[in-house]
């Protein structure tokens, strides 16, 4: 079995910014390149999982997602990290349009994505993490039997009083990255 963390993408590993779809407006976390090296040191497969109501909304398509995730991980992989894979959910129940209006197991705070990756890569839940910014990434993680990291960047700078207790809080990724060496 292996060990995984999951991440949240969009004030996760990025800076937050609405509806980001171009390649232009991607920028990651300061920090966030060493936490992923960090990650991969210490034999974690590195999954991304990620909402895109975006899409669902009309407001990019699937191929602009394809496009900036393939540059993240080019990116990524310039330092030498391999991101195993990006999972993403187009849909929104309510602000949906056509085909992407819908109710799925997909949308975190469901765990699909997470669980899609716990059996794609043969992850040991009770070994992994699931980091984000969001309550809803948390719950994701929870309901996945994974532990669920808070970090203070993105929304979590406003999220982290009302879940420090129920969740560890860190400052960023790397912050929660340089924790870990200390575990291991």
């Amino acid at each position: 079995m292996n060990k995984g963390i999951f991440l949240d993408r969009d004030g996760t590993i990025n800076i937050e910014k609405d509806y980001l779809h171009r390649i232009e407006d991607f920028e990651f976390e300061d920090g966030a390149l060493e936490a992923l090296k960090i990650f991969q040191d210490l034999e974690y497969k590195i999954i991304v999982v990620t909402n895109q109501s975006g899409i669902a909304r009309g407001y990019y398509s699937e191929e602009d997602l394809a496009l900036l995730n393939d540059y993240m991980i080019k990116e990524a992989k310039k330092e030498g990290i391999e991101i195993s894979a990006v999972y993403y959910c187009p849909h929104h129940e309510e602000k949906g349009v056509g085909q992407y209006k819908i109710k799925c197991e997909c949308r975190k705070p469901n765990p699909g994505m997470l669980l899609k990756g716990i059996e794609e890569f043969k992850i040991d839940p009770s070994q992994s993490y699931m980091v984000g910014d969001r309550k809803s990434d948390l719950e994701a993680g929870d309901r996945s039997g994974i532990k669920s990291i808070l970090v203070k960047t993105g929304y979590g700078k406003n999220n982290s009083d009302q879940l420090e207790g129920k969740y560890p809080v860190y400052e960023n990724l790397l912050a929660f990255a340089q924790s870990l060496t200390k575990k291991d």
